[in-house]
């Protein structure tokens, strides 16, 4: 997930972009209403941007205040509502991958847990809380000295950026300790556990914040316009073919970068270039059901070991959320769907610890999302590396390629 500041201090303002639109998007609590969407289009016609981002996901959002904030002009389109693809369908944490621990993944759990800490005290503290966890254990000794490890090194890292972490460190916990926490365990089915911290975040509205903060720096941004081609003048990418979905007008957008940010549609947007610098996007599909707050009794959420990967459940309001699936998607991007597997997938892993298992009668809701993984030589999407790639493929072109998109387990 893109960690980018959302605030709008006008101690820390830029100077105004010198191609901004006049009048536009410089009060700190500019709307992105049908008003300002109709200017941000009505500049982006008119003058050539410096930079123009495609993809209005959190790493598109991200993209575009860091650029704005450098002073640069810039614009950024959305084929459909901001967040509404992988940015709203995420697990809702911010975390350091635990579980990357095992893959020896140091450096992404690292930064990742970095920029954990940042954003729950210093960039988004009002849309960013801690969240507690129990991992239950299974055996007696080895496995309490093994996680532990893993936990320490966790707390480690959080350290390592120089500053607070904002959570509290990990705790080891005896079987009485966990059964008084989470009382709706089974009691065979752990001999003790272990808590830590990490975070949650609302996506779809932190999203929606880094658009709305980067138009208050100047950005024209502008939802449900499709880029459906790229201009070149020559071999170097000059600007986009836009189409205006409300409206049915066709236009052009000049820029001198274009950045393309549209996560798992990133060999769908490349393919309009031609056979060059081509990337190999895989979709992995990640399944959450929704369950009412009140089906079990606990004060904190859990993580379950599975053969494939992790399982949490979250506390969410008045609601679990219990997920989450890792499997590829090879039908509409836009329209993830959960198959009656993934339900039961999920149902059979979280029952394995209930006293009172689940039914599919207890799902009020599922949804489903998509990780933009760069492919690679493994089968299994889990194995897939959650980092990203920043490319600079073809003249006047950037990709940001890869990654989990939000915080997904």
């Amino acid at each position: 997930m893109a960690k980018t500041s959302t605030s709008t201090s006008s101690a820390t303002r830029p100077a105004r972009a010198e191609n901004a639109a006049p009048g536009v998007g410089f009060d700190p609590s500019t709307k992105l209403g049908p008003d300002e969407r109709t200017a941000a289009i009505e500049a982006m016609k008119t003058r050539e941007l410096d930079v123009l981002v495609v993809g209005g996901g959190i790493v598109g959002a991200g993209s575009a205040l860091d650029a704005v904030t450098r002073g640069l002009s810039v614009g950024i389109v959305e084929a459909r509502d901001w967040g509404s693809g992988t940015s709203s369908r995420s697990s809702k944490l911010v975390h350091g991958g635990i579980r990357y621990l095992e893959q020896l993944n140091f450096g992404l759990v690292r930064e990742a847990l970095i920029e954990r800490g940042l954003l729950l005290q210093r960039i988004a503290p009002h849309l960013v809380k801690p969240v507690r966890f129990l991992y239950p254990l299974n055996h007696r000794v080895w496995e309490r000295f093994y996680i532990g490890i893993g936990m320490a090194m966790y707390d480690a890292f959080s350290w390592s950026g120089g500053r607070p972490p904002g959570v509290p460190h990990h705790r080891h916990l005896s079987r009485t300790q966990v059964l008084r926490s989470m009382p709706s365990l089974k009691k065979d089915a752990f001999v003790g556990g272990m808590t830590y911290y990490d975070a949650q975040v609302d996506d779809a509205r932190y999203v929606a914040s880094l658009v709305r903060t980067a138009a208050s720096y100047g950005a024209h941004a502008a939802s449900r316009i499709r880029i459906e081609g790229f201009i070149k003048v020559g071999e170097r990418v000059v600007g986009a073919e836009a189409h205006d979905i409300q409206t049915g007008e066709k236009f052009e957008i000049r820029a001198k970068q274009v950045v393309n940010a549209t996560g798992v549609w990133t060999d769908d947007t490349q393919a309009m270039i031609g056979t060059r610098g081509q990337f190999k996007v895989r979709a992995s599909k990640g399944v959450h059901l929704v369950i009412p707050r009140d089906r079990f009794q606990s004060n904190m959420g859990m993580i379950l070991r599975t053969e494939k990967s992790v399982l949490f459940v979250i506390p969410w309001g008045r609601h679990w959320l219990v997920g989450t699936t890792d499997t590829d998607w090879y039908l509409d991007k836009a329209h993830p769907a959960a198959t009656a597997a993934d339900i039961d997938y999920i149902l059979a892993h979280v029952n394995k610890v209930l006293a009172v298992p689940l039914t599919r009668e207890d799902v009020e809701g599922v949804y489903a999302g998509l990780r933009p993984l760069l492919a690679g030589e493994s089968d299994q999407t889990s194995k897939l590396s959650r980092e990203h790639v920043v490319a600079h493929t073809v003249p006047g072109l950037v990709v940001v390629a890869g990654g989990s998109g939000p915080p997904t387990a």
